[in-house]
């Protein structure tokens, strides 16, 4: 069976490697130069002019993320070596904040709030009482709840130091507009998979190193065709397959981005085509800035910590920092994340460094460049109608958009391409009738 993947994505890579497992050989387009999608690197030079490799975004895995990690594996990138695994941290600059020991749940959630520095004791059993009432009631609620009216009777403080940059970290989209239900399910799957679930993976290499570039080399040493640089132009059906630019499929993978998907299905025919555009060309994303700064001369650990949670406010829009001298980048290079982020990058730029000054005492750091993911990811809103994995017979479609219980994450792409591989690969399935449902 010949089975087109259009984008080299996460979604797309662990489509592809998990169809070359079951004994296929894909085609694989992705109309950028190089692999990875919305986790990759880029370069750039450093104060002293040197070259410095860079991501598109700081991004972060959970112990939880489990395909991510065993495709890792698979692929020859090792988890143990490009990862710090540290156990879950919310905790700001002066110290306070929420800190998870490394225990078996739930003692570790117990044990850390108890311990909770900067929250008081009235505030902590609020917060206890919460998490009990979600387990006892399974980690649901009504889909149209989002997460500022699930926690609507938490104390303010709790609210703002742990359940926003929670809600923000996860989902990327602020808590009155979040999804409770997906916020529930992000909070379940972190806290109660296991001890070392809720762990915080931070990279010590560039993303390309993390899992794309050791999964398109495994692709290719397996027999699979990588395009780079090849963005595809036209889609048509052609008996029982499709074609892509005129190359002949038997099925094809729609792992790009929802905007290029729909471009690419516009001129098509058919009702069930329609209704798919129709879901997925609404869908509203939300862009995410990461300003990387550098300390002049620094030879060590500028933070306390490689990962801290900064106050947040509309003139001092960064949620966290991360320490990159901490990470296996050079000493004083910082990153730091505006969630939803608004304004120019020159905007962005003055105010974290206004705010590294205020919050954390730095008072010399040098811009070095902002990135701007400006469709980083959709906005998880209560009870929204994600397009599905089917579209038509042959054609199926992955990535962190389509219709699952995670929100836009690696971990939800990484599932996503897995998912299609392995109904493409069920006897009878790969060109018949899909079902509609994700």
């Amino acid at each position: 069976m010949r089975v087109a993947i259009l984008g080299a994505g996460w979604a797309g890579l662990a489509a592809a490697v998990e169809l070359v497992r079951a004994g296929l050989q894909p085609t694989v387009f992705e109309a950028a130069r190089s692999v990875g999608g919305r986790a990759r690197a880029l370069e750039t030079h450093d104060l002293q002019g040197q070259p410095l490799t860079l991501d598109n975004g700081q991004h972060i895995l959970i112990g939880a993320y489990s395909e991510s990690l065993r495709l890792m594996r698979l692929v020859g990138a090792a988890p143990e070596a490009v990862f710090l695994r540290q156990p879950l941290s919310l905790a700001f600059a002066d110290g306070t904040g929420l800190r998870l020991p490394d225990l078996p749940p739930p003692w570790d959630a117990l044990l850390g709030i108890a311990q909770a520095r900067g929250w008081s004791w009235p505030e902590k059993w609020a917060l206890l009482r919460t998490a009990a009432h979600w387990r006892l009631t399974g980690f649901q609620c009504a889909p149209m709840t989002s997460v500022a009216q699930l926690c609507a009777h938490l104390p303010q403080r709790l609210v703002d130091e742990f359940i926003e940059p929670l809600c923000l970290s996860a989902l990327n989209t602020p808590a009155h507009e979040a999804s409770g239900q997906v916020f529930l399910r992000v909070l379940h799957d972190s806290l109660f998979s296991g001890r070392g679930g809720s762990h915080l993976l931070l990279p010590r290499t560039d993303l390309g190193q993390v899992f794309a570039a050791p999964a398109a080399q495994w692709l290719q040493a397996h027999g699979a065709v990588l395009h780079t640089g090849r963005r595809i132009q036209q889609l048509a059906a052609q008996g029982s397959g499709w074609r892509v630019d005129g190359q002949a499929f038997d099925a094809v993978v729609l792992a790009t981005p929802s905007t290029e998907a729909v471009r690419l299905l516009q001129p098509l025919a058919g009702a069930a085509l329609a209704a798919w555009r129709a879901q997925a060309a609404p869908l509203r994303f939300v862009p995410i800035a990461t300003v990387y700064a550098q300390q002049p001369q620094a030879q060590g650990a500028v933070l306390a910590a490689p990962m801290l949670a900064l106050r947040a406010k509309p003139e001092q829009p960064a949620q966290f920092v991360f320490d990159r001298g901490q990470l296996g980048g050079p000493a004083g290079l910082l990153a730091f994340v505006i969630s939803t982020s608004e304004g120019s990058r020159v905007q962005l730029q003055a105010q974290v460094l206004t705010q590294a000054r205020e919050q954390l005492g730095l008072a010399h750091l040098v811009a070095l460049q902002t990135v701007v993911e400006k469709r980083a990811t959709f906005a998880c809103t209560p009870a929204l109608q994600r397009p599905p994995m089917a579209l038509a017979p042959g054609l199926w479609a992955c990535g962190d958009y389509i219709d699952g219980p995670y929100p836009a994450t690696l971990e939800g792409a990484v599932r996503s391409g897995c998912a299609v591989a392995q109904m493409l690969c069920a006897p009878g399935r790969a060109t018949s009738t899909p079902k509609t449902t994700g």
